[in-house]
């Protein structure tokens, strides 16, 4: 079998040394992708304030090991902009990230399920890793207090968003709420308790594999299953696709546009 760089579990390309530079990053992103009405733009923007949020939390020693948590943000964010930008360089990227990025160029997604694809990348594959790789071996143990920690700033931020989004396009809030059964109740659990569960067992799996090749096949075999899970929620089924059909006429809003309200602080959006 061919080594899958991608899915390596060391990053040999870092896009980022520090978390001012993720965010210069991110925001480099989401302006590139306002003006070129990029539908990638929209997690990049979420993303952003995500980040911008952990920076906060690090700045006021929210975490146990706040030096630590910035290495862990910096290499967990690096993995999406690796991603990325192999995206756009017509570069192979990990499955789950290129199902992601794929779903940008169609009209027929909704904003939440840009989001929820993005979601479903990075925290289902590229968080465990990141985590693995921030605390080898036995240190993983130490992190879990932390790693709670900022699955909770991730999911508080998603469930404001959502929010905001039916919010800003209140007729699609009666239809979206017709999304009900298994599909549904998959979203459901996806956000967060599941993921978060997941990407731990990822970490613990990655740091107990002390042989190279098995823990790229691991990733791989991740990778794979994360990428299932895409297809699930790009795909639901017949009756509910027709249902989030109906959801996306009543999304009104250029992708400039979307992105811009996505790209607003936390604080900004509560006003």
């Amino acid at each position: 079998m061919l080594k899958n760089e991608y899915l390596s579990f060391r990053i040999e390309f870092m896009a980022a040394n520090t978390i001012v530079e993720v965010i210069s990053q991110l925001d480099g992103i989401v302006k590139s992708a306002t003006s070129n009405s990029d539908r990638c733009g929209y997690f990049a923007a979420l993303y952003k304030q995500v980040t911008i949020e952990v920076s906060k939390k690090i700045e006021a020693n929210f975490f146990e090991d706040n030096q630590r948590m910035e290495s862990l943000d910096v290499i967990f964010a690096n993995r999406y902009l690796d991603a990325y930008h192999q995206y756009k360089n017509k570069q192979p990227c990990s499955a789950s990230w290129q199902i992601a990025f794929d779903a940008s160029l169609s009209w027929q997604a909704l904003v939440i399920d840009h989001l929820l694809l993005g979601m479903n990348a990075h925290i289902g594959l590229d968080l465990g890793i990141a985590a693995a790789q921030v605390a080898p071996g036995n240190q993983i143990q130490t992190l879990k207090g932390d790693f709670n920690k900022i699955n909770l700033i991730l999911s508080s931020l998603v469930e404001e968003v959502k929010a905001d989004l039916y919010s800003m396009w209140p007729l699609s809030k009666p239809i979206a709420r017709l999304r009900i059964g298994k599909f549904e109740n998959a979203v459901a659990d996806f956000s967060m308790h599941l993921a978060r569960e997941a990407a731990w067992n990822l970490a613990l799996a990655c740091s107990d594999l002390n042989d190279e090749g098995e823990r790229n096949q691991y990733i791989m075999e991740r990778d794979l299953a994360v990428a299932k899970f895409s297809n699930t929620l790009l795909h639901p089924g017949t009756y509910i696709q027709m249902l989030k059909n109906s959801a996306r006429l009543f999304e009104f809003g250029s992708v400039a546009g979307k992105i811009q309200i996505l790209d607003k602080p936390g604080n900004s959006r509560r006003e």
